[in-house]
């Protein structure tokens, strides 16, 4: 159903998709800048905060390990791992089962600029939580699930599908924890 002058109502089956996306990398855009005010030190590319949330989250993760999850070439994450490694955020150390291989581990920099920037996050966002009605909480802790799911299906190895229209139920354990570096936001 088009409004006169052709443009879809808000929420249209044909513009949901879009207002999704610029509702969530605005709400993105808006939280990074905010954070950016109270950097304690050099800032950080998207890649290297991806990096390093991946390496939180999964402490001893290898390289080659790394750059699958992230979806980026090998070479491309051997160089972010040595730019963190110079800048002291990362720790590359021998896996004891493949001497040709590294595992990597955050350093107490690292560590604490990333505590600092997810209770500066809790913090900006939860007072503007508080500032919404109930309905609002409701709707969007009951948006949750299917947010998480959304972002793994998006995660996904897209030659995988076989029919990306087709609905998706949610994955095991799904709803439970919050997944990889895709589902926040970024201390920059």
């Amino acid at each position: 159903m088009r409004r006169p002058g052709g443009d879809a109502p808000p929420g249209a089956p044909e513009t949901f998709p879009a207002e999704l996306t610029d509702a969530l990398v605005g709400i993105q855009r808006l939280i990074r800048r905010r954070l950016r005010g109270g950097l304690t030190g050099p800032r950080l590319r998207g890649a290297e905060v991806e990096l390093l949330r991946l390496v939180e989250s999964r402490p001893g993760i290898g390289v080659s390990e790394a750059a699958k999850e992230l979806h980026l070439a090998s070479n491309s994450v051997s160089t972010l791992v040595n730019q963190l490694v110079r800048d002291e955020y990362l720790v590359r150390e021998t896996d004891p089962a493949d001497r040709r291989a590294a595992r990597l581990r955050l350093t107490g920099a690292a560590e604490k600029r990333l505590e600092d920037w997810h209770r500066r996050r809790a913090e900006l966002v939860g007072g503007r939580l508080a500032r919404l009605d109930g309905a609002d909480h409701d709707a969007l802790r009951a948006a949750l699930p299917a947010l998480r799911r959304l972002a793994d299906l998006l995660h996904e190895d897209p030659e995988a599908d076989e029919d990306p229209a087709a609905p998706v139920s949610a994955p095991a354990g799904a709803g439970a924890a919050p997944g990889g570096p895709w589902t926040e936001g970024t201390p920059s």
